[in-house]
């Protein structure tokens, strides 16, 4: 076994690269509590085969040491790049739904949580991926960049959405 990985910033979709001495494996990502990988390039695995890994706490780095695994065998070749991390600021539009949950059913959904965003002060940074998975949104009180769930700020039970947005948030807009 090699040095260890490295994770590298977030993209818009709540993936995360994985480095190797220096090589891009591939992505990670938690959907439906469940943590997948994705390599960088595969053969015969197609570069958009997500592979289910693992799943709770330990679900992330067993998909990251997943991919190295897989690429000290010999079963993958490193990624020319990673992908881009997430932007800082909102610019321009963002999809209304996360490529996974684009279906003609999830809009109305989607549309009530941009809503209740909205609502919130906070500023989605990618597509609607549905309630109980990752979204990288913007604090608009402090400009704080996370992962949030959508089930987690809407309230519950017809309760109204707790106070509490995330550590460290003044309730201010930076200067």
């Amino acid at each position: 076994m090699t040095e260890s990985y490295t994770f590298g910033a977030l993209d818009a979709e709540c993936r995360y690269p994985v480095m190797l001495n220096g090589n891009f494996l591939g992505v990670v990502f938690r959907w439906h509590r469940a943590w997948f990988a994705v390599p960088a390039a595969a053969h015969p695995v197609s570069l958009e085969h997500e592979i289910r890994v693992g799943s709770g706490a330990n679900g992330k780095n067993l998909a990251a040491r997943y991919l190295c695994d897989e690429f000290e065998a010999g079963r993958i070749a490193p990624g020319q790049k990673a992908p881009a991390p997430a932007p800082a600021t909102r610019t321009g539009r963002v999809p209304l739904l996360h490529r996974r949950m684009d279906k003609p059913r999830n809009r109305s959904a989607a549309l009530i949580a941009l809503r209740g965003l909205e609502a919130l002060r906070w500023i989605p940074l990618g597509g609607y991926p549905g309630a109980d998975n990752p979204w990288l949104l913007k604090c608009q009180l402090c400009d704080w960049t996370g992962i949030k769930y959508w089930s987690h700020l809407r309230g519950r039970k017809g309760n109204p959405p707790s106070p509490f947005r995330h550590p460290g948030c003044t309730g201010r807009k930076a200067a």
